[in-house]
């Protein structure tokens, strides 16, 4: 991996058996990646860099102007999301083993008494991590019948920079644990996408013709996904 100095920008360079150039900017930070044919010398593609700076910087300050959810305690009124849907927190303490539940618009979550912040989050990740499972593992079988691909196995994990990736040789699909807060439509999207990178491992043209084959409306949800709030967190894709 190479990186090009645009002033305060780094650029992010990968040379790649490819055919075009393909610039990206990542939330929440605005990372800024470049992959070049393995032809492309680093200086012609800083000239391509700085012809697109106007439209880094733009895609940058959105990414720094989205709205950033509060660092979360796991308290009584504080609010967390489901699949979209915001829940205010009830916590509430019971001698016995912790459960979640979701009445009406709250989530309740009981612990045992004295239970501390740390351990309530890690009760409500594994929570999180149990409801996606469930919601993912259908979506992955209809894409594959429609798709005529296998997907090997899927896991849930934190991820820092992306909301998923593959391994194409194992056919595993990783997903982000935060695509838990986000809606259904968005976290099929995320599973598209990955299950098209089981075909094709960049994001070439190729990449891009299985999207709009397979899901026309796949930018408009990309756009969706990057424009809700994200954890406070640095973590994007």
């Amino acid at each position: 991996m190479e990186q090009l100095t645009l002033g305060d920008i780094i650029v992010d360079v990968e040379l790649k058996d490819i055919k075009n150039v393909h610039l990206s900017v990542y939330p929440p930070n605005g990372r800024v990646r470049i992959a070049a044919p393995i032809r492309m010398n680093l200086d012609t593609i800083r000239i391509y860099a700085l012809s697109k700076l106007s439209w880094i910087k733009k895609q940058q300050e959105k990414f720094r102007l989205q709205e950033r959810e509060a660092p979360r305690e796991y308290l009584t009124k504080e609010g967390h999301y489901l699949f979209g849907s915001r829940f205010l927190m009830k916590v509430l303490e019971h001698d016995s083993p912790p459960v979640v539940i979701i009445k009406h618009k709250t989530i309740e979550l009981y612990v045992r008494p004295g239970t501390g912040a740390d351990k309530r989050q890690t009760i409500i990740e594994d929570w999180y991590r149990g409801n996606l499972k469930e919601i993912v593992a259908p979506i992955i079988t209809k894409w594959e019948t429609t798709m005529n691909l296998n997907v090997g196995e899927f896991h849930i994990k934190k991820m820092r920079t992306k909301w998923g990736t593959c391994n194409r040789e194992a056919k595993r699909i990783w997903l982000n644990l935060e695509l838990a807060k986000k809606p259904v439509h968005c976290i099929e999207y995320i599973i598209v996408h990955e299950m098209a990178h089981l075909i094709e491992h960049t994001h070439n043209d190729k990449f891009i013709a299985l999207m709009n084959h397979y899901l026309p409306e796949w930018r408009h949800l990309k756009n969706e996904l990057n424009k809700l709030p994200i954890s406070h967190r640095e973590w994007g894709y």
